[in-house]
């Protein structure tokens, strides 16, 4: 079947069509068979140059059982080359059945919605008992560290308390080094010392009596 139809062409957000002679199965703006005339919907609606028709080849292939569009025989309709008369179809608008299932299953829930009583809202606790838990309703992190950062400034006693005095630092005091059986030896442990010496001064005793006892004898 032949077709009367627009096809689109220009720029993006900018159309401009030209009224063509095409097969019903060739796309839209693929391959025509004549081109018949033009129309232009930027320019005003009393400029002549907004639609431009070839009566004479439209009349023609109107003859050989070509059928127009809705919107070619609006135009058409302005020549006197065709009737056109407005479409009426009430029942375009009305939703589907898929559609108006949604919206009664929408409907139930509101209802349901509506019908239940919202739950009351639980007692506040004291005022440091349920501080923690309600510190992150309802405020931005931003708020949070503002208060913390204040509060920190502020110290205890902006929140109406004593200041806390912290404790006296003890004094560090080292302990010396653990003494090794090496270290006493290199430096000269003074009770190592002593008993040599009591060792040396019996030693020498000793030899004097030794001596002493041979003289007699002899």
């Amino acid at each position: 079947m032949l077709k009367i139809r627009l096809a689109r062409g220009g720029a993006k957000k900018r159309p401009y069509y030209s009224i063509v002679i095409a097969d019903s199965h060739s796309p839209r703006d693929g391959r025509f068979i004549e081109k018949v005339g033009t129309y232009n919907p930027l320019l005003k609606r009393d400029d002549p140059k907004r639609i431009s028709l070839n009566s004479e080849r439209i009349s023609q292939w109107l003859g050989k059982g070509a059928q127009p569009t809705d919107r070619v025989a609006r135009f058409l309709s302005t020549e006197g080359l065709a009737k056109w008369a407005p479409s009426n179809n009430p029942t375009k608008a009305e939703p589907h059945a898929k559609a108006k299932e949604r919206a009664a299953a929408r409907a139930e829930r509101a209802e349901l919605a509506a019908a239940t009583p919202e739950p009351e809202a639980a007692p506040e606790s004291g005022a440091r008992g349920g501080r923690g838990r309600r510190r992150g309703r309802g405020r931005s992190d931003r708020d949070h560290r503002d208060r913390a950062g204040a509060g920190r400034r502020r110290g205890r006693a902006g929140r109406g308390k004593p200041p806390r005095t912290p404790p006296p630092r003890r004094a560090r005091t080292r302990s010396p080094p653990p003494k090794t059986r090496q270290s006493s030896r290199r430096r000269g442990d003074p009770a190592e010392v002593e008993t040599a010496a009591e060792v040396v001064e019996e030693g020498a005793d000793g030899a004097e009596d030794q001596a002493s006892e041979a003289g007699e004898e002899a």
